[in-house]
């Protein structure tokens, strides 16, 4: 990633961390006290049109400011921060959490961007990012006990390319449990992803994708995977899973997708898709043979879908600007 083009992603995330209308609240309501703004019930995290993409705009403002410490936008990010991601403001967030009718609220979607917000965030040296740290872990632990108390209930994987798409939760997790060193939510974890997926073979890619789309059920799915199996565990499992992968089928999930109107909140979630595919390729490339005809194969989609869809970030529209510059910083970051 280039500075400038860091430098415009971080604008577009400026643009909608403090703008709380439109927005589509997921809370449930249990009775008219509970009728208030976004911004009362979520005072960190009531911009960007929904909770999740107000985290991930957070995330990706603090991953700018790690990579990019002379970025022009540095005072505007740490100011925009600092005002949101306040102990007071974090603790509420964190309370919600204790609120009737919650039990699923943006699980697992936004509960992953939570934990890859706190990743980002450990381990920073930086006085702010270690403020922002502490203040943020009343809500990383509620986020974490929902982990361990929820996976071991779920019986069957979510497969969907969207928010309640299982595979991703328990990737970010996954990334954060390594990170922080907590062992117990990793082998959680990683016992499901093998419950889960272990036995998977010959998936029916080729019906992606869906008409809404923001991420690959099959690709996801690999990228989890090649986070707790062995290279030389994985890589035959990935061929059983997608056996004719090595000869560029199916064609439907290595050609970028088709999006014809970036106005409309559900088909732009293409624009998504062809992101969060270009990291998976490339974090599946990343665990197979070099010698491996799917590794190339894999790279050069994942570059043709980066580059179907990174011109049209920066769209205009609010309805893909308020979210996709994080997928964009995340498949570029992660090369």
């Amino acid at each position: 990633m280039k500075p400038e083009q860091a430098s415009r992603f971080a604008q577009l995330a400026l643009k909608g961390i403090h703008k709380e209308y439109p927005n589509k609240p997921g809370d449930v309501l249990n009775g008219e006290g509970d009728v208030k703004s976004t911004r009362a019930v979520h005072p960190a995290f009531y911009g960007c049109f929904d909770w999740h993409s107000s985290v991930h705009g957070h995330w990706m403002l603090a991953r700018l400011l790690r990579l990019f410490p002379d970025l022009p936008e540095d005072k505007a990010i740490r100011s925009a921060l600092a005002e949101n991601l306040t102990a007071k403001n974090l603790r509420a967030e964190a309370d919600y959490f204790d609120r009737p009718s919650t039990q699923s609220f943006e699980r697992p979607y936004g509960w992953s961007w939570l934990l890859k917000l706190a990743e980002e965030l450990h381990g920073w040296d930086d006085a702010q990012g270690k403020e922002w740290c502490k203040n943020l872990q009343p809500l990383t632990d509620k986020i974490v006990a929902r982990y361990l108390s929820y996976f071991p209930k779920q019986t069957y994987p979510i497969r969907a390319g969207v928010h309640s798409n299982t595979a991703f939760g328990l990737a970010f997790a996954h990334d954060y449990a390594c990170a922080v060193g907590h062992k117990q939510l990793r082998d959680l974890l990683e016992k499901r992803g093998h419950d889960y997926y272990a036995a998977d073979e010959d998936i029916p890619a080729k019906w992606e994708p869906d008409g809404a789309d923001f991420l690959s059920p099959s690709l996801m799915e690999a990228d989890l995977v090649r986070r707790f199996l062995r290279p030389t565990h994985f890589r035959p499992w990935f061929h059983r899973f997608l056996p004719s992968i090595a000869k560029g089928e199916p064609k439907s999930l290595l050609q970028p997708a088709q999006v014809t109107d970036r106005k409309d909140p559900q088909i732009v979630h293409l624009d998504g898709l062809n992101l969060s595919r270009s990291w998976c390729m490339r974090g599946i490339a990343s665990a197979l043979a070099e010698d491996d005809p799917a590794r190339k194969l894999l790279l050069d989609s994942a570059a043709r879908h980066a580059e179907a869809t990174l011109p049209h970030v920066a769209s205009g529209d609010y309805a893909g600007e308020h979210w996709l510059a994080s997928f964009a910083v995340y498949m570029l970051s992660t090369q």
